[in-house]
């Protein structure tokens, strides 16, 4: 009996062993998927376990992570392709674009009939929505490309207020008289205020291509900067894809779709978020960049 009592107790230190051995494996691969996943390395998960099964799921870990670093230097190949194709294309359309632009104005000042004169406005603007489509694939394949942040403490008040005085000509055109709410304070961040201007620019100038004659611009204490207006083109199914490159609510030749991408991807590298809403027509883009430690 004392025996058999022996044994069993052997076994019960010998199992609780093995499953002691087998739990602290299975942490220690899942902390390392953790920390790695997200990671630029060529480091492979390591089994301390003896046990079969946990090896063959280690073994199985690694070649989904080797599939996934294959495809991530795939991705990273052909955005590179991407960013010099769109570099080369703005170069290579700016220059007949410039001699387009020089021997129009020596059009003008012929003498033209009213006929001739209205076609060469008719260029003129063509000629100017080239210009901006260059600018803004140029302006993308410099968004894309991670140089180095020049941070300091950037006043979102001040910012916003130099940006929306920028547009204010172009929104009297359109008619848009913006309704702007804004702090009696300053609210500072620590940010790259070139960053902050090409995306303010960026949110304004969307309103401006597509709002149904109006803007409100609200920048709240918690430093939350809203942007609405009415949009009665847009659906919830455009909505998901409005930060999307190269898409456009409308198809028309006026923009390239890439203002909200690049807006997104300079707020999230400065650590800011961006989303969109549509309620009863009316959408609302809010741009937020939390306090950090630094301030």
């Amino acid at each position: 009996m004392i025996f058999i009592t022996v044994i069993l107790a052997t076994a019960a230190v010998l199992l609780s062993l093995k499953l002691y051995i087998m739990k602290k494996s299975l942490r220690e691969t899942s902390e390392f998927l953790a920390e790695r996943i997200g990671q630029d390395t060529n480091q492979l998960s390591v089994s301390l376990s003896r046990d079969r099964e946990l090896r063959r799921l280690t073994a199985e870990i690694n070649r989904l992570l080797r599939e996934l670093r294959s495809q991530q230097l795939l991705t990273q190949s052909g955005d590179l392709e991407v960013k010099n194709a769109i570099t080369n294309i703005s170069h290579d359309l700016r220059t007949p674009l410039c001699a387009i632009s020089g021997y129009l104005e020596l059009l003008r000042g012929e003498e033209l009939t009213p006929d001739a004169a209205r076609y060469a406005e008719i260029i003129a603007g063509r000629v100017d929505s080239l210009k901006q489509l260059t600018d803004e694939l140029f302006g993308y394949s410099g968004a894309v490309e991670k140089r180095q942040m020049s941070l300091s403490r950037v006043g979102l008040r001040g910012a916003l207020e130099v940006s929306i005085a920028a547009f204010y000509a172009a929104l009297s055109e359109r008619g848009i008289e913006p309704e702007i709410s804004l702090p009696e304070h300053e609210i500072w961040r620590i940010l790259d205020g070139g960053m902050l201007s090409r995306i303010l620019s960026n949110l304004i100038g969307n309103a401006l291509k597509y709002s149904d004659g109006d803007l409100s611009v609200e920048l709240c204490d918690d430093g939350t900067i809203s942007f609405s207006n009415r949009a009665a083109k847009l659906d919830n199914v455009r909505l998901e894809r409005l930060f999307d490159r190269f898409y456009t609510v409308e198809t028309a030749g006026r923009s390239t779709g890439l203002g909200l991408s690049i807006a997104r991807i300079l707020t999230e590298r400065m650590g800011g978020r961006i989303s969109a809403e549509l309620s009863d027509s009316r959408l609302t883009i809010k741009l937020v960049f939390p306090e950090t430690r630094s301030e």
